[in-house]
């Protein structure tokens, strides 16, 4: 079958199932595994914003919208040469992709007749759930359900292992400027890695706030995991979020990684925060997360 995928986590779920041989067209954000590009053709593009900060970042965001125009550009011609079969996209944020009703929209222009599967999980449960429905429509339904068993696997020993340990109160920051709660699935792995999320907006969308509630919540752990960032990049955020935060540890984590995209390696999110939240309990993941303060 031959698929394409409008965003990053589907690209990683199409590996994940072994089906990298299959997928025949990317986005310019598709970055892992590293050679998730690699003979592939970009059907979506963008503003690279790598350069800029996180205030300039969130104002090109909200004058694009203002404007009504797009984030993400949608090489229809590109797609329409590929001739997919399979095309995986997402409703669930405007910021983070093409949202599926462009791509329906652009399949009818072109004459094309690939199914769409939009992925819009809201929780970690449900994340788990997409790359069930993604085995199941490319036709891989066991290898699905044998990678779900083994991420449920590894989620039910950060369980055993953080069982009847004390629950820290866990603030995870997914923006700084201006500075946006955790939402989704995020509160979710904090619970999962024995944790307590506090300021969070479970199954919900991540909301705009302010410092002074941020530091009302009184937590005893500010995870510092800006969308779209890296450890490198959160770190750098990190250290002008922990002078708000005195008394408390302040962490980066690597959010593009392994907390914001709702891929397989939320598992290792979970993972890295119980080694933060239980020291000794769980072993620590290397290059995941950085203490600030």
């Amino acid at each position: 079958m031959r698929l394409v995928s409008l965003l990053p986590s589907a690209t990683e779920i199409v590996y994940a199932l072994g089906l990298g041989g299959d997928l025949v067209g990317v986005t310019f954000e598709c970055d892992e595994p590293p050679s998730a590009r690699q003979d592939k053709t970009v059907v979506v593009g963008g503003r690279d914003t790598r350069g800029m900060a996180p205030g300039e970042i969130d104002a090109y965001v909200r004058g694009q919208f203002a404007a009504g125009a797009d984030l993400y550009t949608l090489h229809a011609g590109a797609l329409a040469g590929l001739d997919p079969e399979l095309i995986l996209t997402q409703d669930l944020c405007r910021v983070c992709a093409l949202p599926s009703g462009h791509v329906e929209d652009a399949l009818e222009h072109l004459g094309c007749r690939a199914d769409v599967l939009s992925l819009d999980p809201h929780s970690l449960d449900e994340v788990l759930g997409t790359f069930v429905e993604v085995g199941a429509r490319a036709g891989v339904p066991d290898r699905a359900q044998r990678l779900v068993a083994g991420l449920r696997a590894r989620l039910d020993a950060v369980a055993a292992a953080v069982r009847g340990l004390p629950r820290r109160r866990v603030l995870v920051v997914e923006w700084v400027d201006p500075p946006f709660t955790a939402g989704h699935w995020v509160p979710d792995l904090v619970t999962a890695a024995g944790g307590d999320p506090v300021a969070a907006h479970p199954g919900a969308r991540s909301l705009a706030t302010t410092w002074p509630a941020l530091a009302g919540a009184r937590p005893d752990v500010v995870v510092v995991s800006p969308c779209g960032f890296h450890l490198d990049g959160a770190a750098e955020q990190a250290r002008l979020v922990a002078p708000r935060f005195p008394g408390a540890e302040v962490w980066a984590i690597d959010a593009d990684g392994i907390v914001v995209r709702p891929g397989p390696r939320l598992v290792d999110g979970v993972e890295a925060l119980a080694a933060v939240l239980h020291p000794g309990a769980v072993p620590a993941r290397s290059g995941a997360v950085t203490r600030i303060a």
